[in-house]
């Protein structure tokens, strides 16, 4: 029987390239299990191509990748997020065209049980289903102060809103793992610390093992259980972020000394 403190997930000695170019070499981490985990870099450190593999957009040449103690080397895409692991990108990927309310209902397909032509003539069960999937998303809205969007689209928010809707569409999957790819790229510092406030209230209130690439050194310091370090594929560093702080090879790749 796993133990509650144990590993969500493993990389074990992953390698990945993209013709003849290192994204990641011989690269394992582990998230542990109800963490809020950092991960950063420089730019181009692998630290999107990490999160890729994980998520089966990429597929590692070397290593096998555990998540609850199973095999997901090979498993693709949209096994590995019925299995609970769910993303958000650098920039938001959403239909632009739908709805808030839309998109956040989107993200509990893989909760639907009823089939096509059930649901078409919404009947029974089939419509109970419906109601208890707009319920959970009504709370999505309430939890993350989205309200107002519900019925605006998407294509007429702006920047900071459209990746709080895709923050909301990702927690719709009911995920156990939740990874973050620059959740507050190109925010106001108002959006920041909204934000930073929701991923804290995720970790804290939904128990939900999170995972986050983010540039903001002063965010990751403030909200992080443990940093993990990539420099040019590699990792170099883990640990607390007062660790990571006084680390002398996080200084030089940061700061090129």
């Amino acid at each position: 029987m796993e133990r509650e403190d144990s590993a969500i997930l493993k990389m074990d000695d992953i390698s990945l390239s993209f013709g003849g170019v290192n994204a990641l070499v011989e690269v394992s981490v582990e998230i542990k299990r109800g963490e809020l985990l950092a991960i950063i870099g420089p730019n181009g450190a692998g630290k999107t191509c990490l999160i890729n593999s994980i998520t089966g957009y990429y597929r590692p040449q070397r290593g096998q990748i555990y998540f609850e103690g199973k095999a997901i080397t090979r498993l693709p895409t949209h096994k590995r997020a019925a299995l609970g692991i769910a993303r958000t990108f650098q920039q938001p990927a959403l239909y632009p065209a739908m709805t808030a309310l839309d998109n956040v209902l989107a993200g509990r397909h893989a909760h639907q049980k009823s089939g096509v032509l059930t649901g078409a003539l919404y009947f029974g069960w089939a419509r109970k289903e419906e109601i208890e999937h707009r319920r959970q998303v009504e709370e999505i809205f309430d939890f993350l102060e989205m309200q107002p969007l519900r019925k605006k689209p998407v294509i007429m928010l702006p920047h900071g809103m459209r990746k709080r809707v895709e923050l909301g569409r990702a927690l719709a999957q009911e995920p156990k793992l939740l990874l973050l790819d620059e959740p507050t790229s190109g925010m106001s510092t108002e959006e920041k610390e909204d934000m930073a406030r929701f991923i804290l209230d995720i970790s804290e209130e939904k128990k939900t093992t999170i995972a986050l690439i983010e540039h903001d050194m002063g965010l990751i310091m403030d909200i992080a259980d443990r940093i993990v370090v990539f420099n040019f594929g590699r990792k170099i560093a883990e640990g607390t972020p007062d660790e990571i702080k006084h680390n002398p090879e996080v200084i030089t790749a940061y700061l090129g000394e």
